[in-house]
């Protein structure tokens, strides 16, 4: 089948889904030539896979070591990760752009509405500081649509932020407040407030800036601390063009044209039942440039309604910025 971003985008059903992951591996097996050789020597007997979880996974690794992009493509823009002094970071070739847009956007739209209906506030300073955040990107562009005219970026002006807040709780303005966790908890320190219709969305990580909390503490101590019910949080990262959401409790549910499958930590080609604890390996059929199906240095696990956990990372990973709480 020819693929194109209307099939992406439109996945109903788990046999739709299949057929476009298939066409989507073969599509990269011919234009992505690390991937091609990843697979060449992992399984020979490719041509004959029907199933998507039989599909091999690259380890999210090569987007440090390898330029993942298809061969004669150039590429629009390049996202980097976030990385301390010494470590090498990932480089995400992104050949359209506008495939990451569409998938941002109507993820958006699927969990929370049209971004119109929203202010959307940043707290991001680390990001900011930066160049090649896929998630500033994402931001900015939210900023822009929804045309509210006190969505912004802040750095460091705890009450510009605390005044933004307080006039958009009385206007009863659907509000959506991302943060980096660090920052969130320097804002509530100095600040208190009781918005129950806030969004508030963390990305996770401390970078390094404070001590490590287990998510139900942290979730209370913001839900204290902007007087709201729950946390809701995004799980993506450089190497992905979509992003899963949860709306509480640490439970994250993907769009329909991305799904997690949880991997044997001692055996890899070999997957775990709901409820098991293992690797996370994500299908991301927004990637149809780089490569969609990778096998993520993460710990999580999935339930029987297609959520899924993230529960931290394998012991000799790198640090990375995006929802690396331990639960």
């Amino acid at each position: 089948m020819n693929i194109n971003k209307k099939h992406i985008f439109e996945i109903e059903t788990e046999e739709q889904f299949n057929e476009l992951a298939l066409a989507v591996f073969q599509f990269q097996m011919k234009e992505i030539l690390v991937y091609q050789e990843f697979v060449n020597h992992l399984n020979p007997n490719w041509s004959s896979i029907n199933y998507y979880k039989d599909i091999p996974f690259l380890p999210i690794s090569f987007f440090k070591t390898h330029e993942l992009i298809a061969r004669n493509e150039e590429s629009e823009i390049v996202f980097s990760s976030s990385g301390t002094t010494g470590i090498s970071t990932s480089k995400h070739f992104v050949q359209d752009v506008s495939y990451y847009e569409d998938s941002y956007k109507k993820a958006f739209e699927l969990f929370y509405g049209t971004a119109t209906e929203y202010c959307f506030l940043a707290l991001l300073p680390n990001y900011l500081e930066r160049e090649g955040s896929s998630l500033i990107y994402m931001i900015d562009d939210l900023i822009k649509t929804s045309q509210h005219p006190e969505s912004a970026f802040l750095l460091y002006d705890h009450e510009l932020l605390f005044n933004k807040l307080e006039k958009l709780r009385k206007q009863n303005q659907k509000t959506v407040l991302i943060g980096v966790t660090y920052a969130l908890l320097d804002f509530i320190e100095a600040y208190q407030i009781h918005f129950p219709d806030l969004v508030i969305m963390e990305t996770g990580g401390m970078k390094g800036k404070r001590k490590e909390m287990i998510r139900e503490e942290l979730h209370q101590t913001l839900c204290n601390g902007f007087g709201v019910q729950h946390i809701h949080s995004e799980y993506g990262m450089t190497e992905l063009l979509s992003q899963a959401y949860s709306t509480g409790d640490g439970i994250f549910e993907c769009p329909p044209w991305m799904k997690v499958i949880i991997r044997d930590i001692n055996d890899p080609l070999t997957y775990l039942e709901n409820n098991k604890t293992g690797g996370i390996n994500v299908i991301d059929l927004a990637n149809i440039h780089s490569c969609s199906f990778i096998a993520t240095q993460d710990l999580g696990k999935c339930h029987s309604d297609n959520t899924f956990e993230v529960l931290g990372r394998f012991d000799n990973s790198d640090i990375r910025g995006c929802n690396l709480l331990i639960g």
